[in-house]
């Protein structure tokens, strides 16, 4: 059975010269990819009304449980790192689904929770992350999915300076 043909990054963008280098063009095609990813789940979350990095700060405090986590330490776990988690964090508490409370042994550090609602909501929005997880896993076997993270974690341990050993 005959592949469909598949564009490269190259055609997809129209470049018309080829790339200085193979590291270059990797670079771009991972940039292309989280893109389409990030498109694709904005559409899906889209109906949620939060947008995606609201979501990811949803999902950050749904897996810390009933000990909530400070804004600083949810900055240091959001998929795309970015300054502004307080105003993330502020408009998800104006929709009801965020609280903050003062810590029980410091009432100086402020703990950010998810609500009932923040709850409820990621679990009509999983279906959507379902829906990708599929697209995802229908396009890769799983032992190209699995080579694919571990490139994954090599390059992003290679820009930290960390060489993974």
């Amino acid at each position: 059975m005959a592949r469909s043909h598949r564009p490269t990054v190259a055609e997809e963008i129209g470049q018309r010269i080829p790339f200085e280098s193979r590291g270059q063009e990797a670079m771009v095609s991972v940039l292309r990819t989280a893109d389409a990813l990030r498109n694709y789940l904005t559409a899906k979350l889209a109906g949620g009304d939060v947008t995606l990095q609201q979501y990811n700060v949803l999902r950050i405090l749904r897996g810390a449980g009933s000990d909530g986590l400070p804004t600083l330490t949810i900055g240091e776990r959001m998929i795309e790192r970015q300054p502004g988690v307080t105003r993330l964090v502020d408009r998800l508490a104006l929709k009801g689904l965020v609280v903050r409370r003062r810590g029980t042994s410091d009432r100086r550090r402020v703990l950010c929770h998810i609500t009932s609602a923040g709850l409820d909501l990621l679990g009509r929005l999983d279906t959507y992350i379902d829906e990708a997880d599929e697209v995802v896993k229908g396009t890769l076997p799983p032992a190209r999915l699995a080579d694919l993270l571990e490139l994954l974690d090599e390059v992003r341990a290679g820009l930290h300076g960390d060489s993974g050993v």
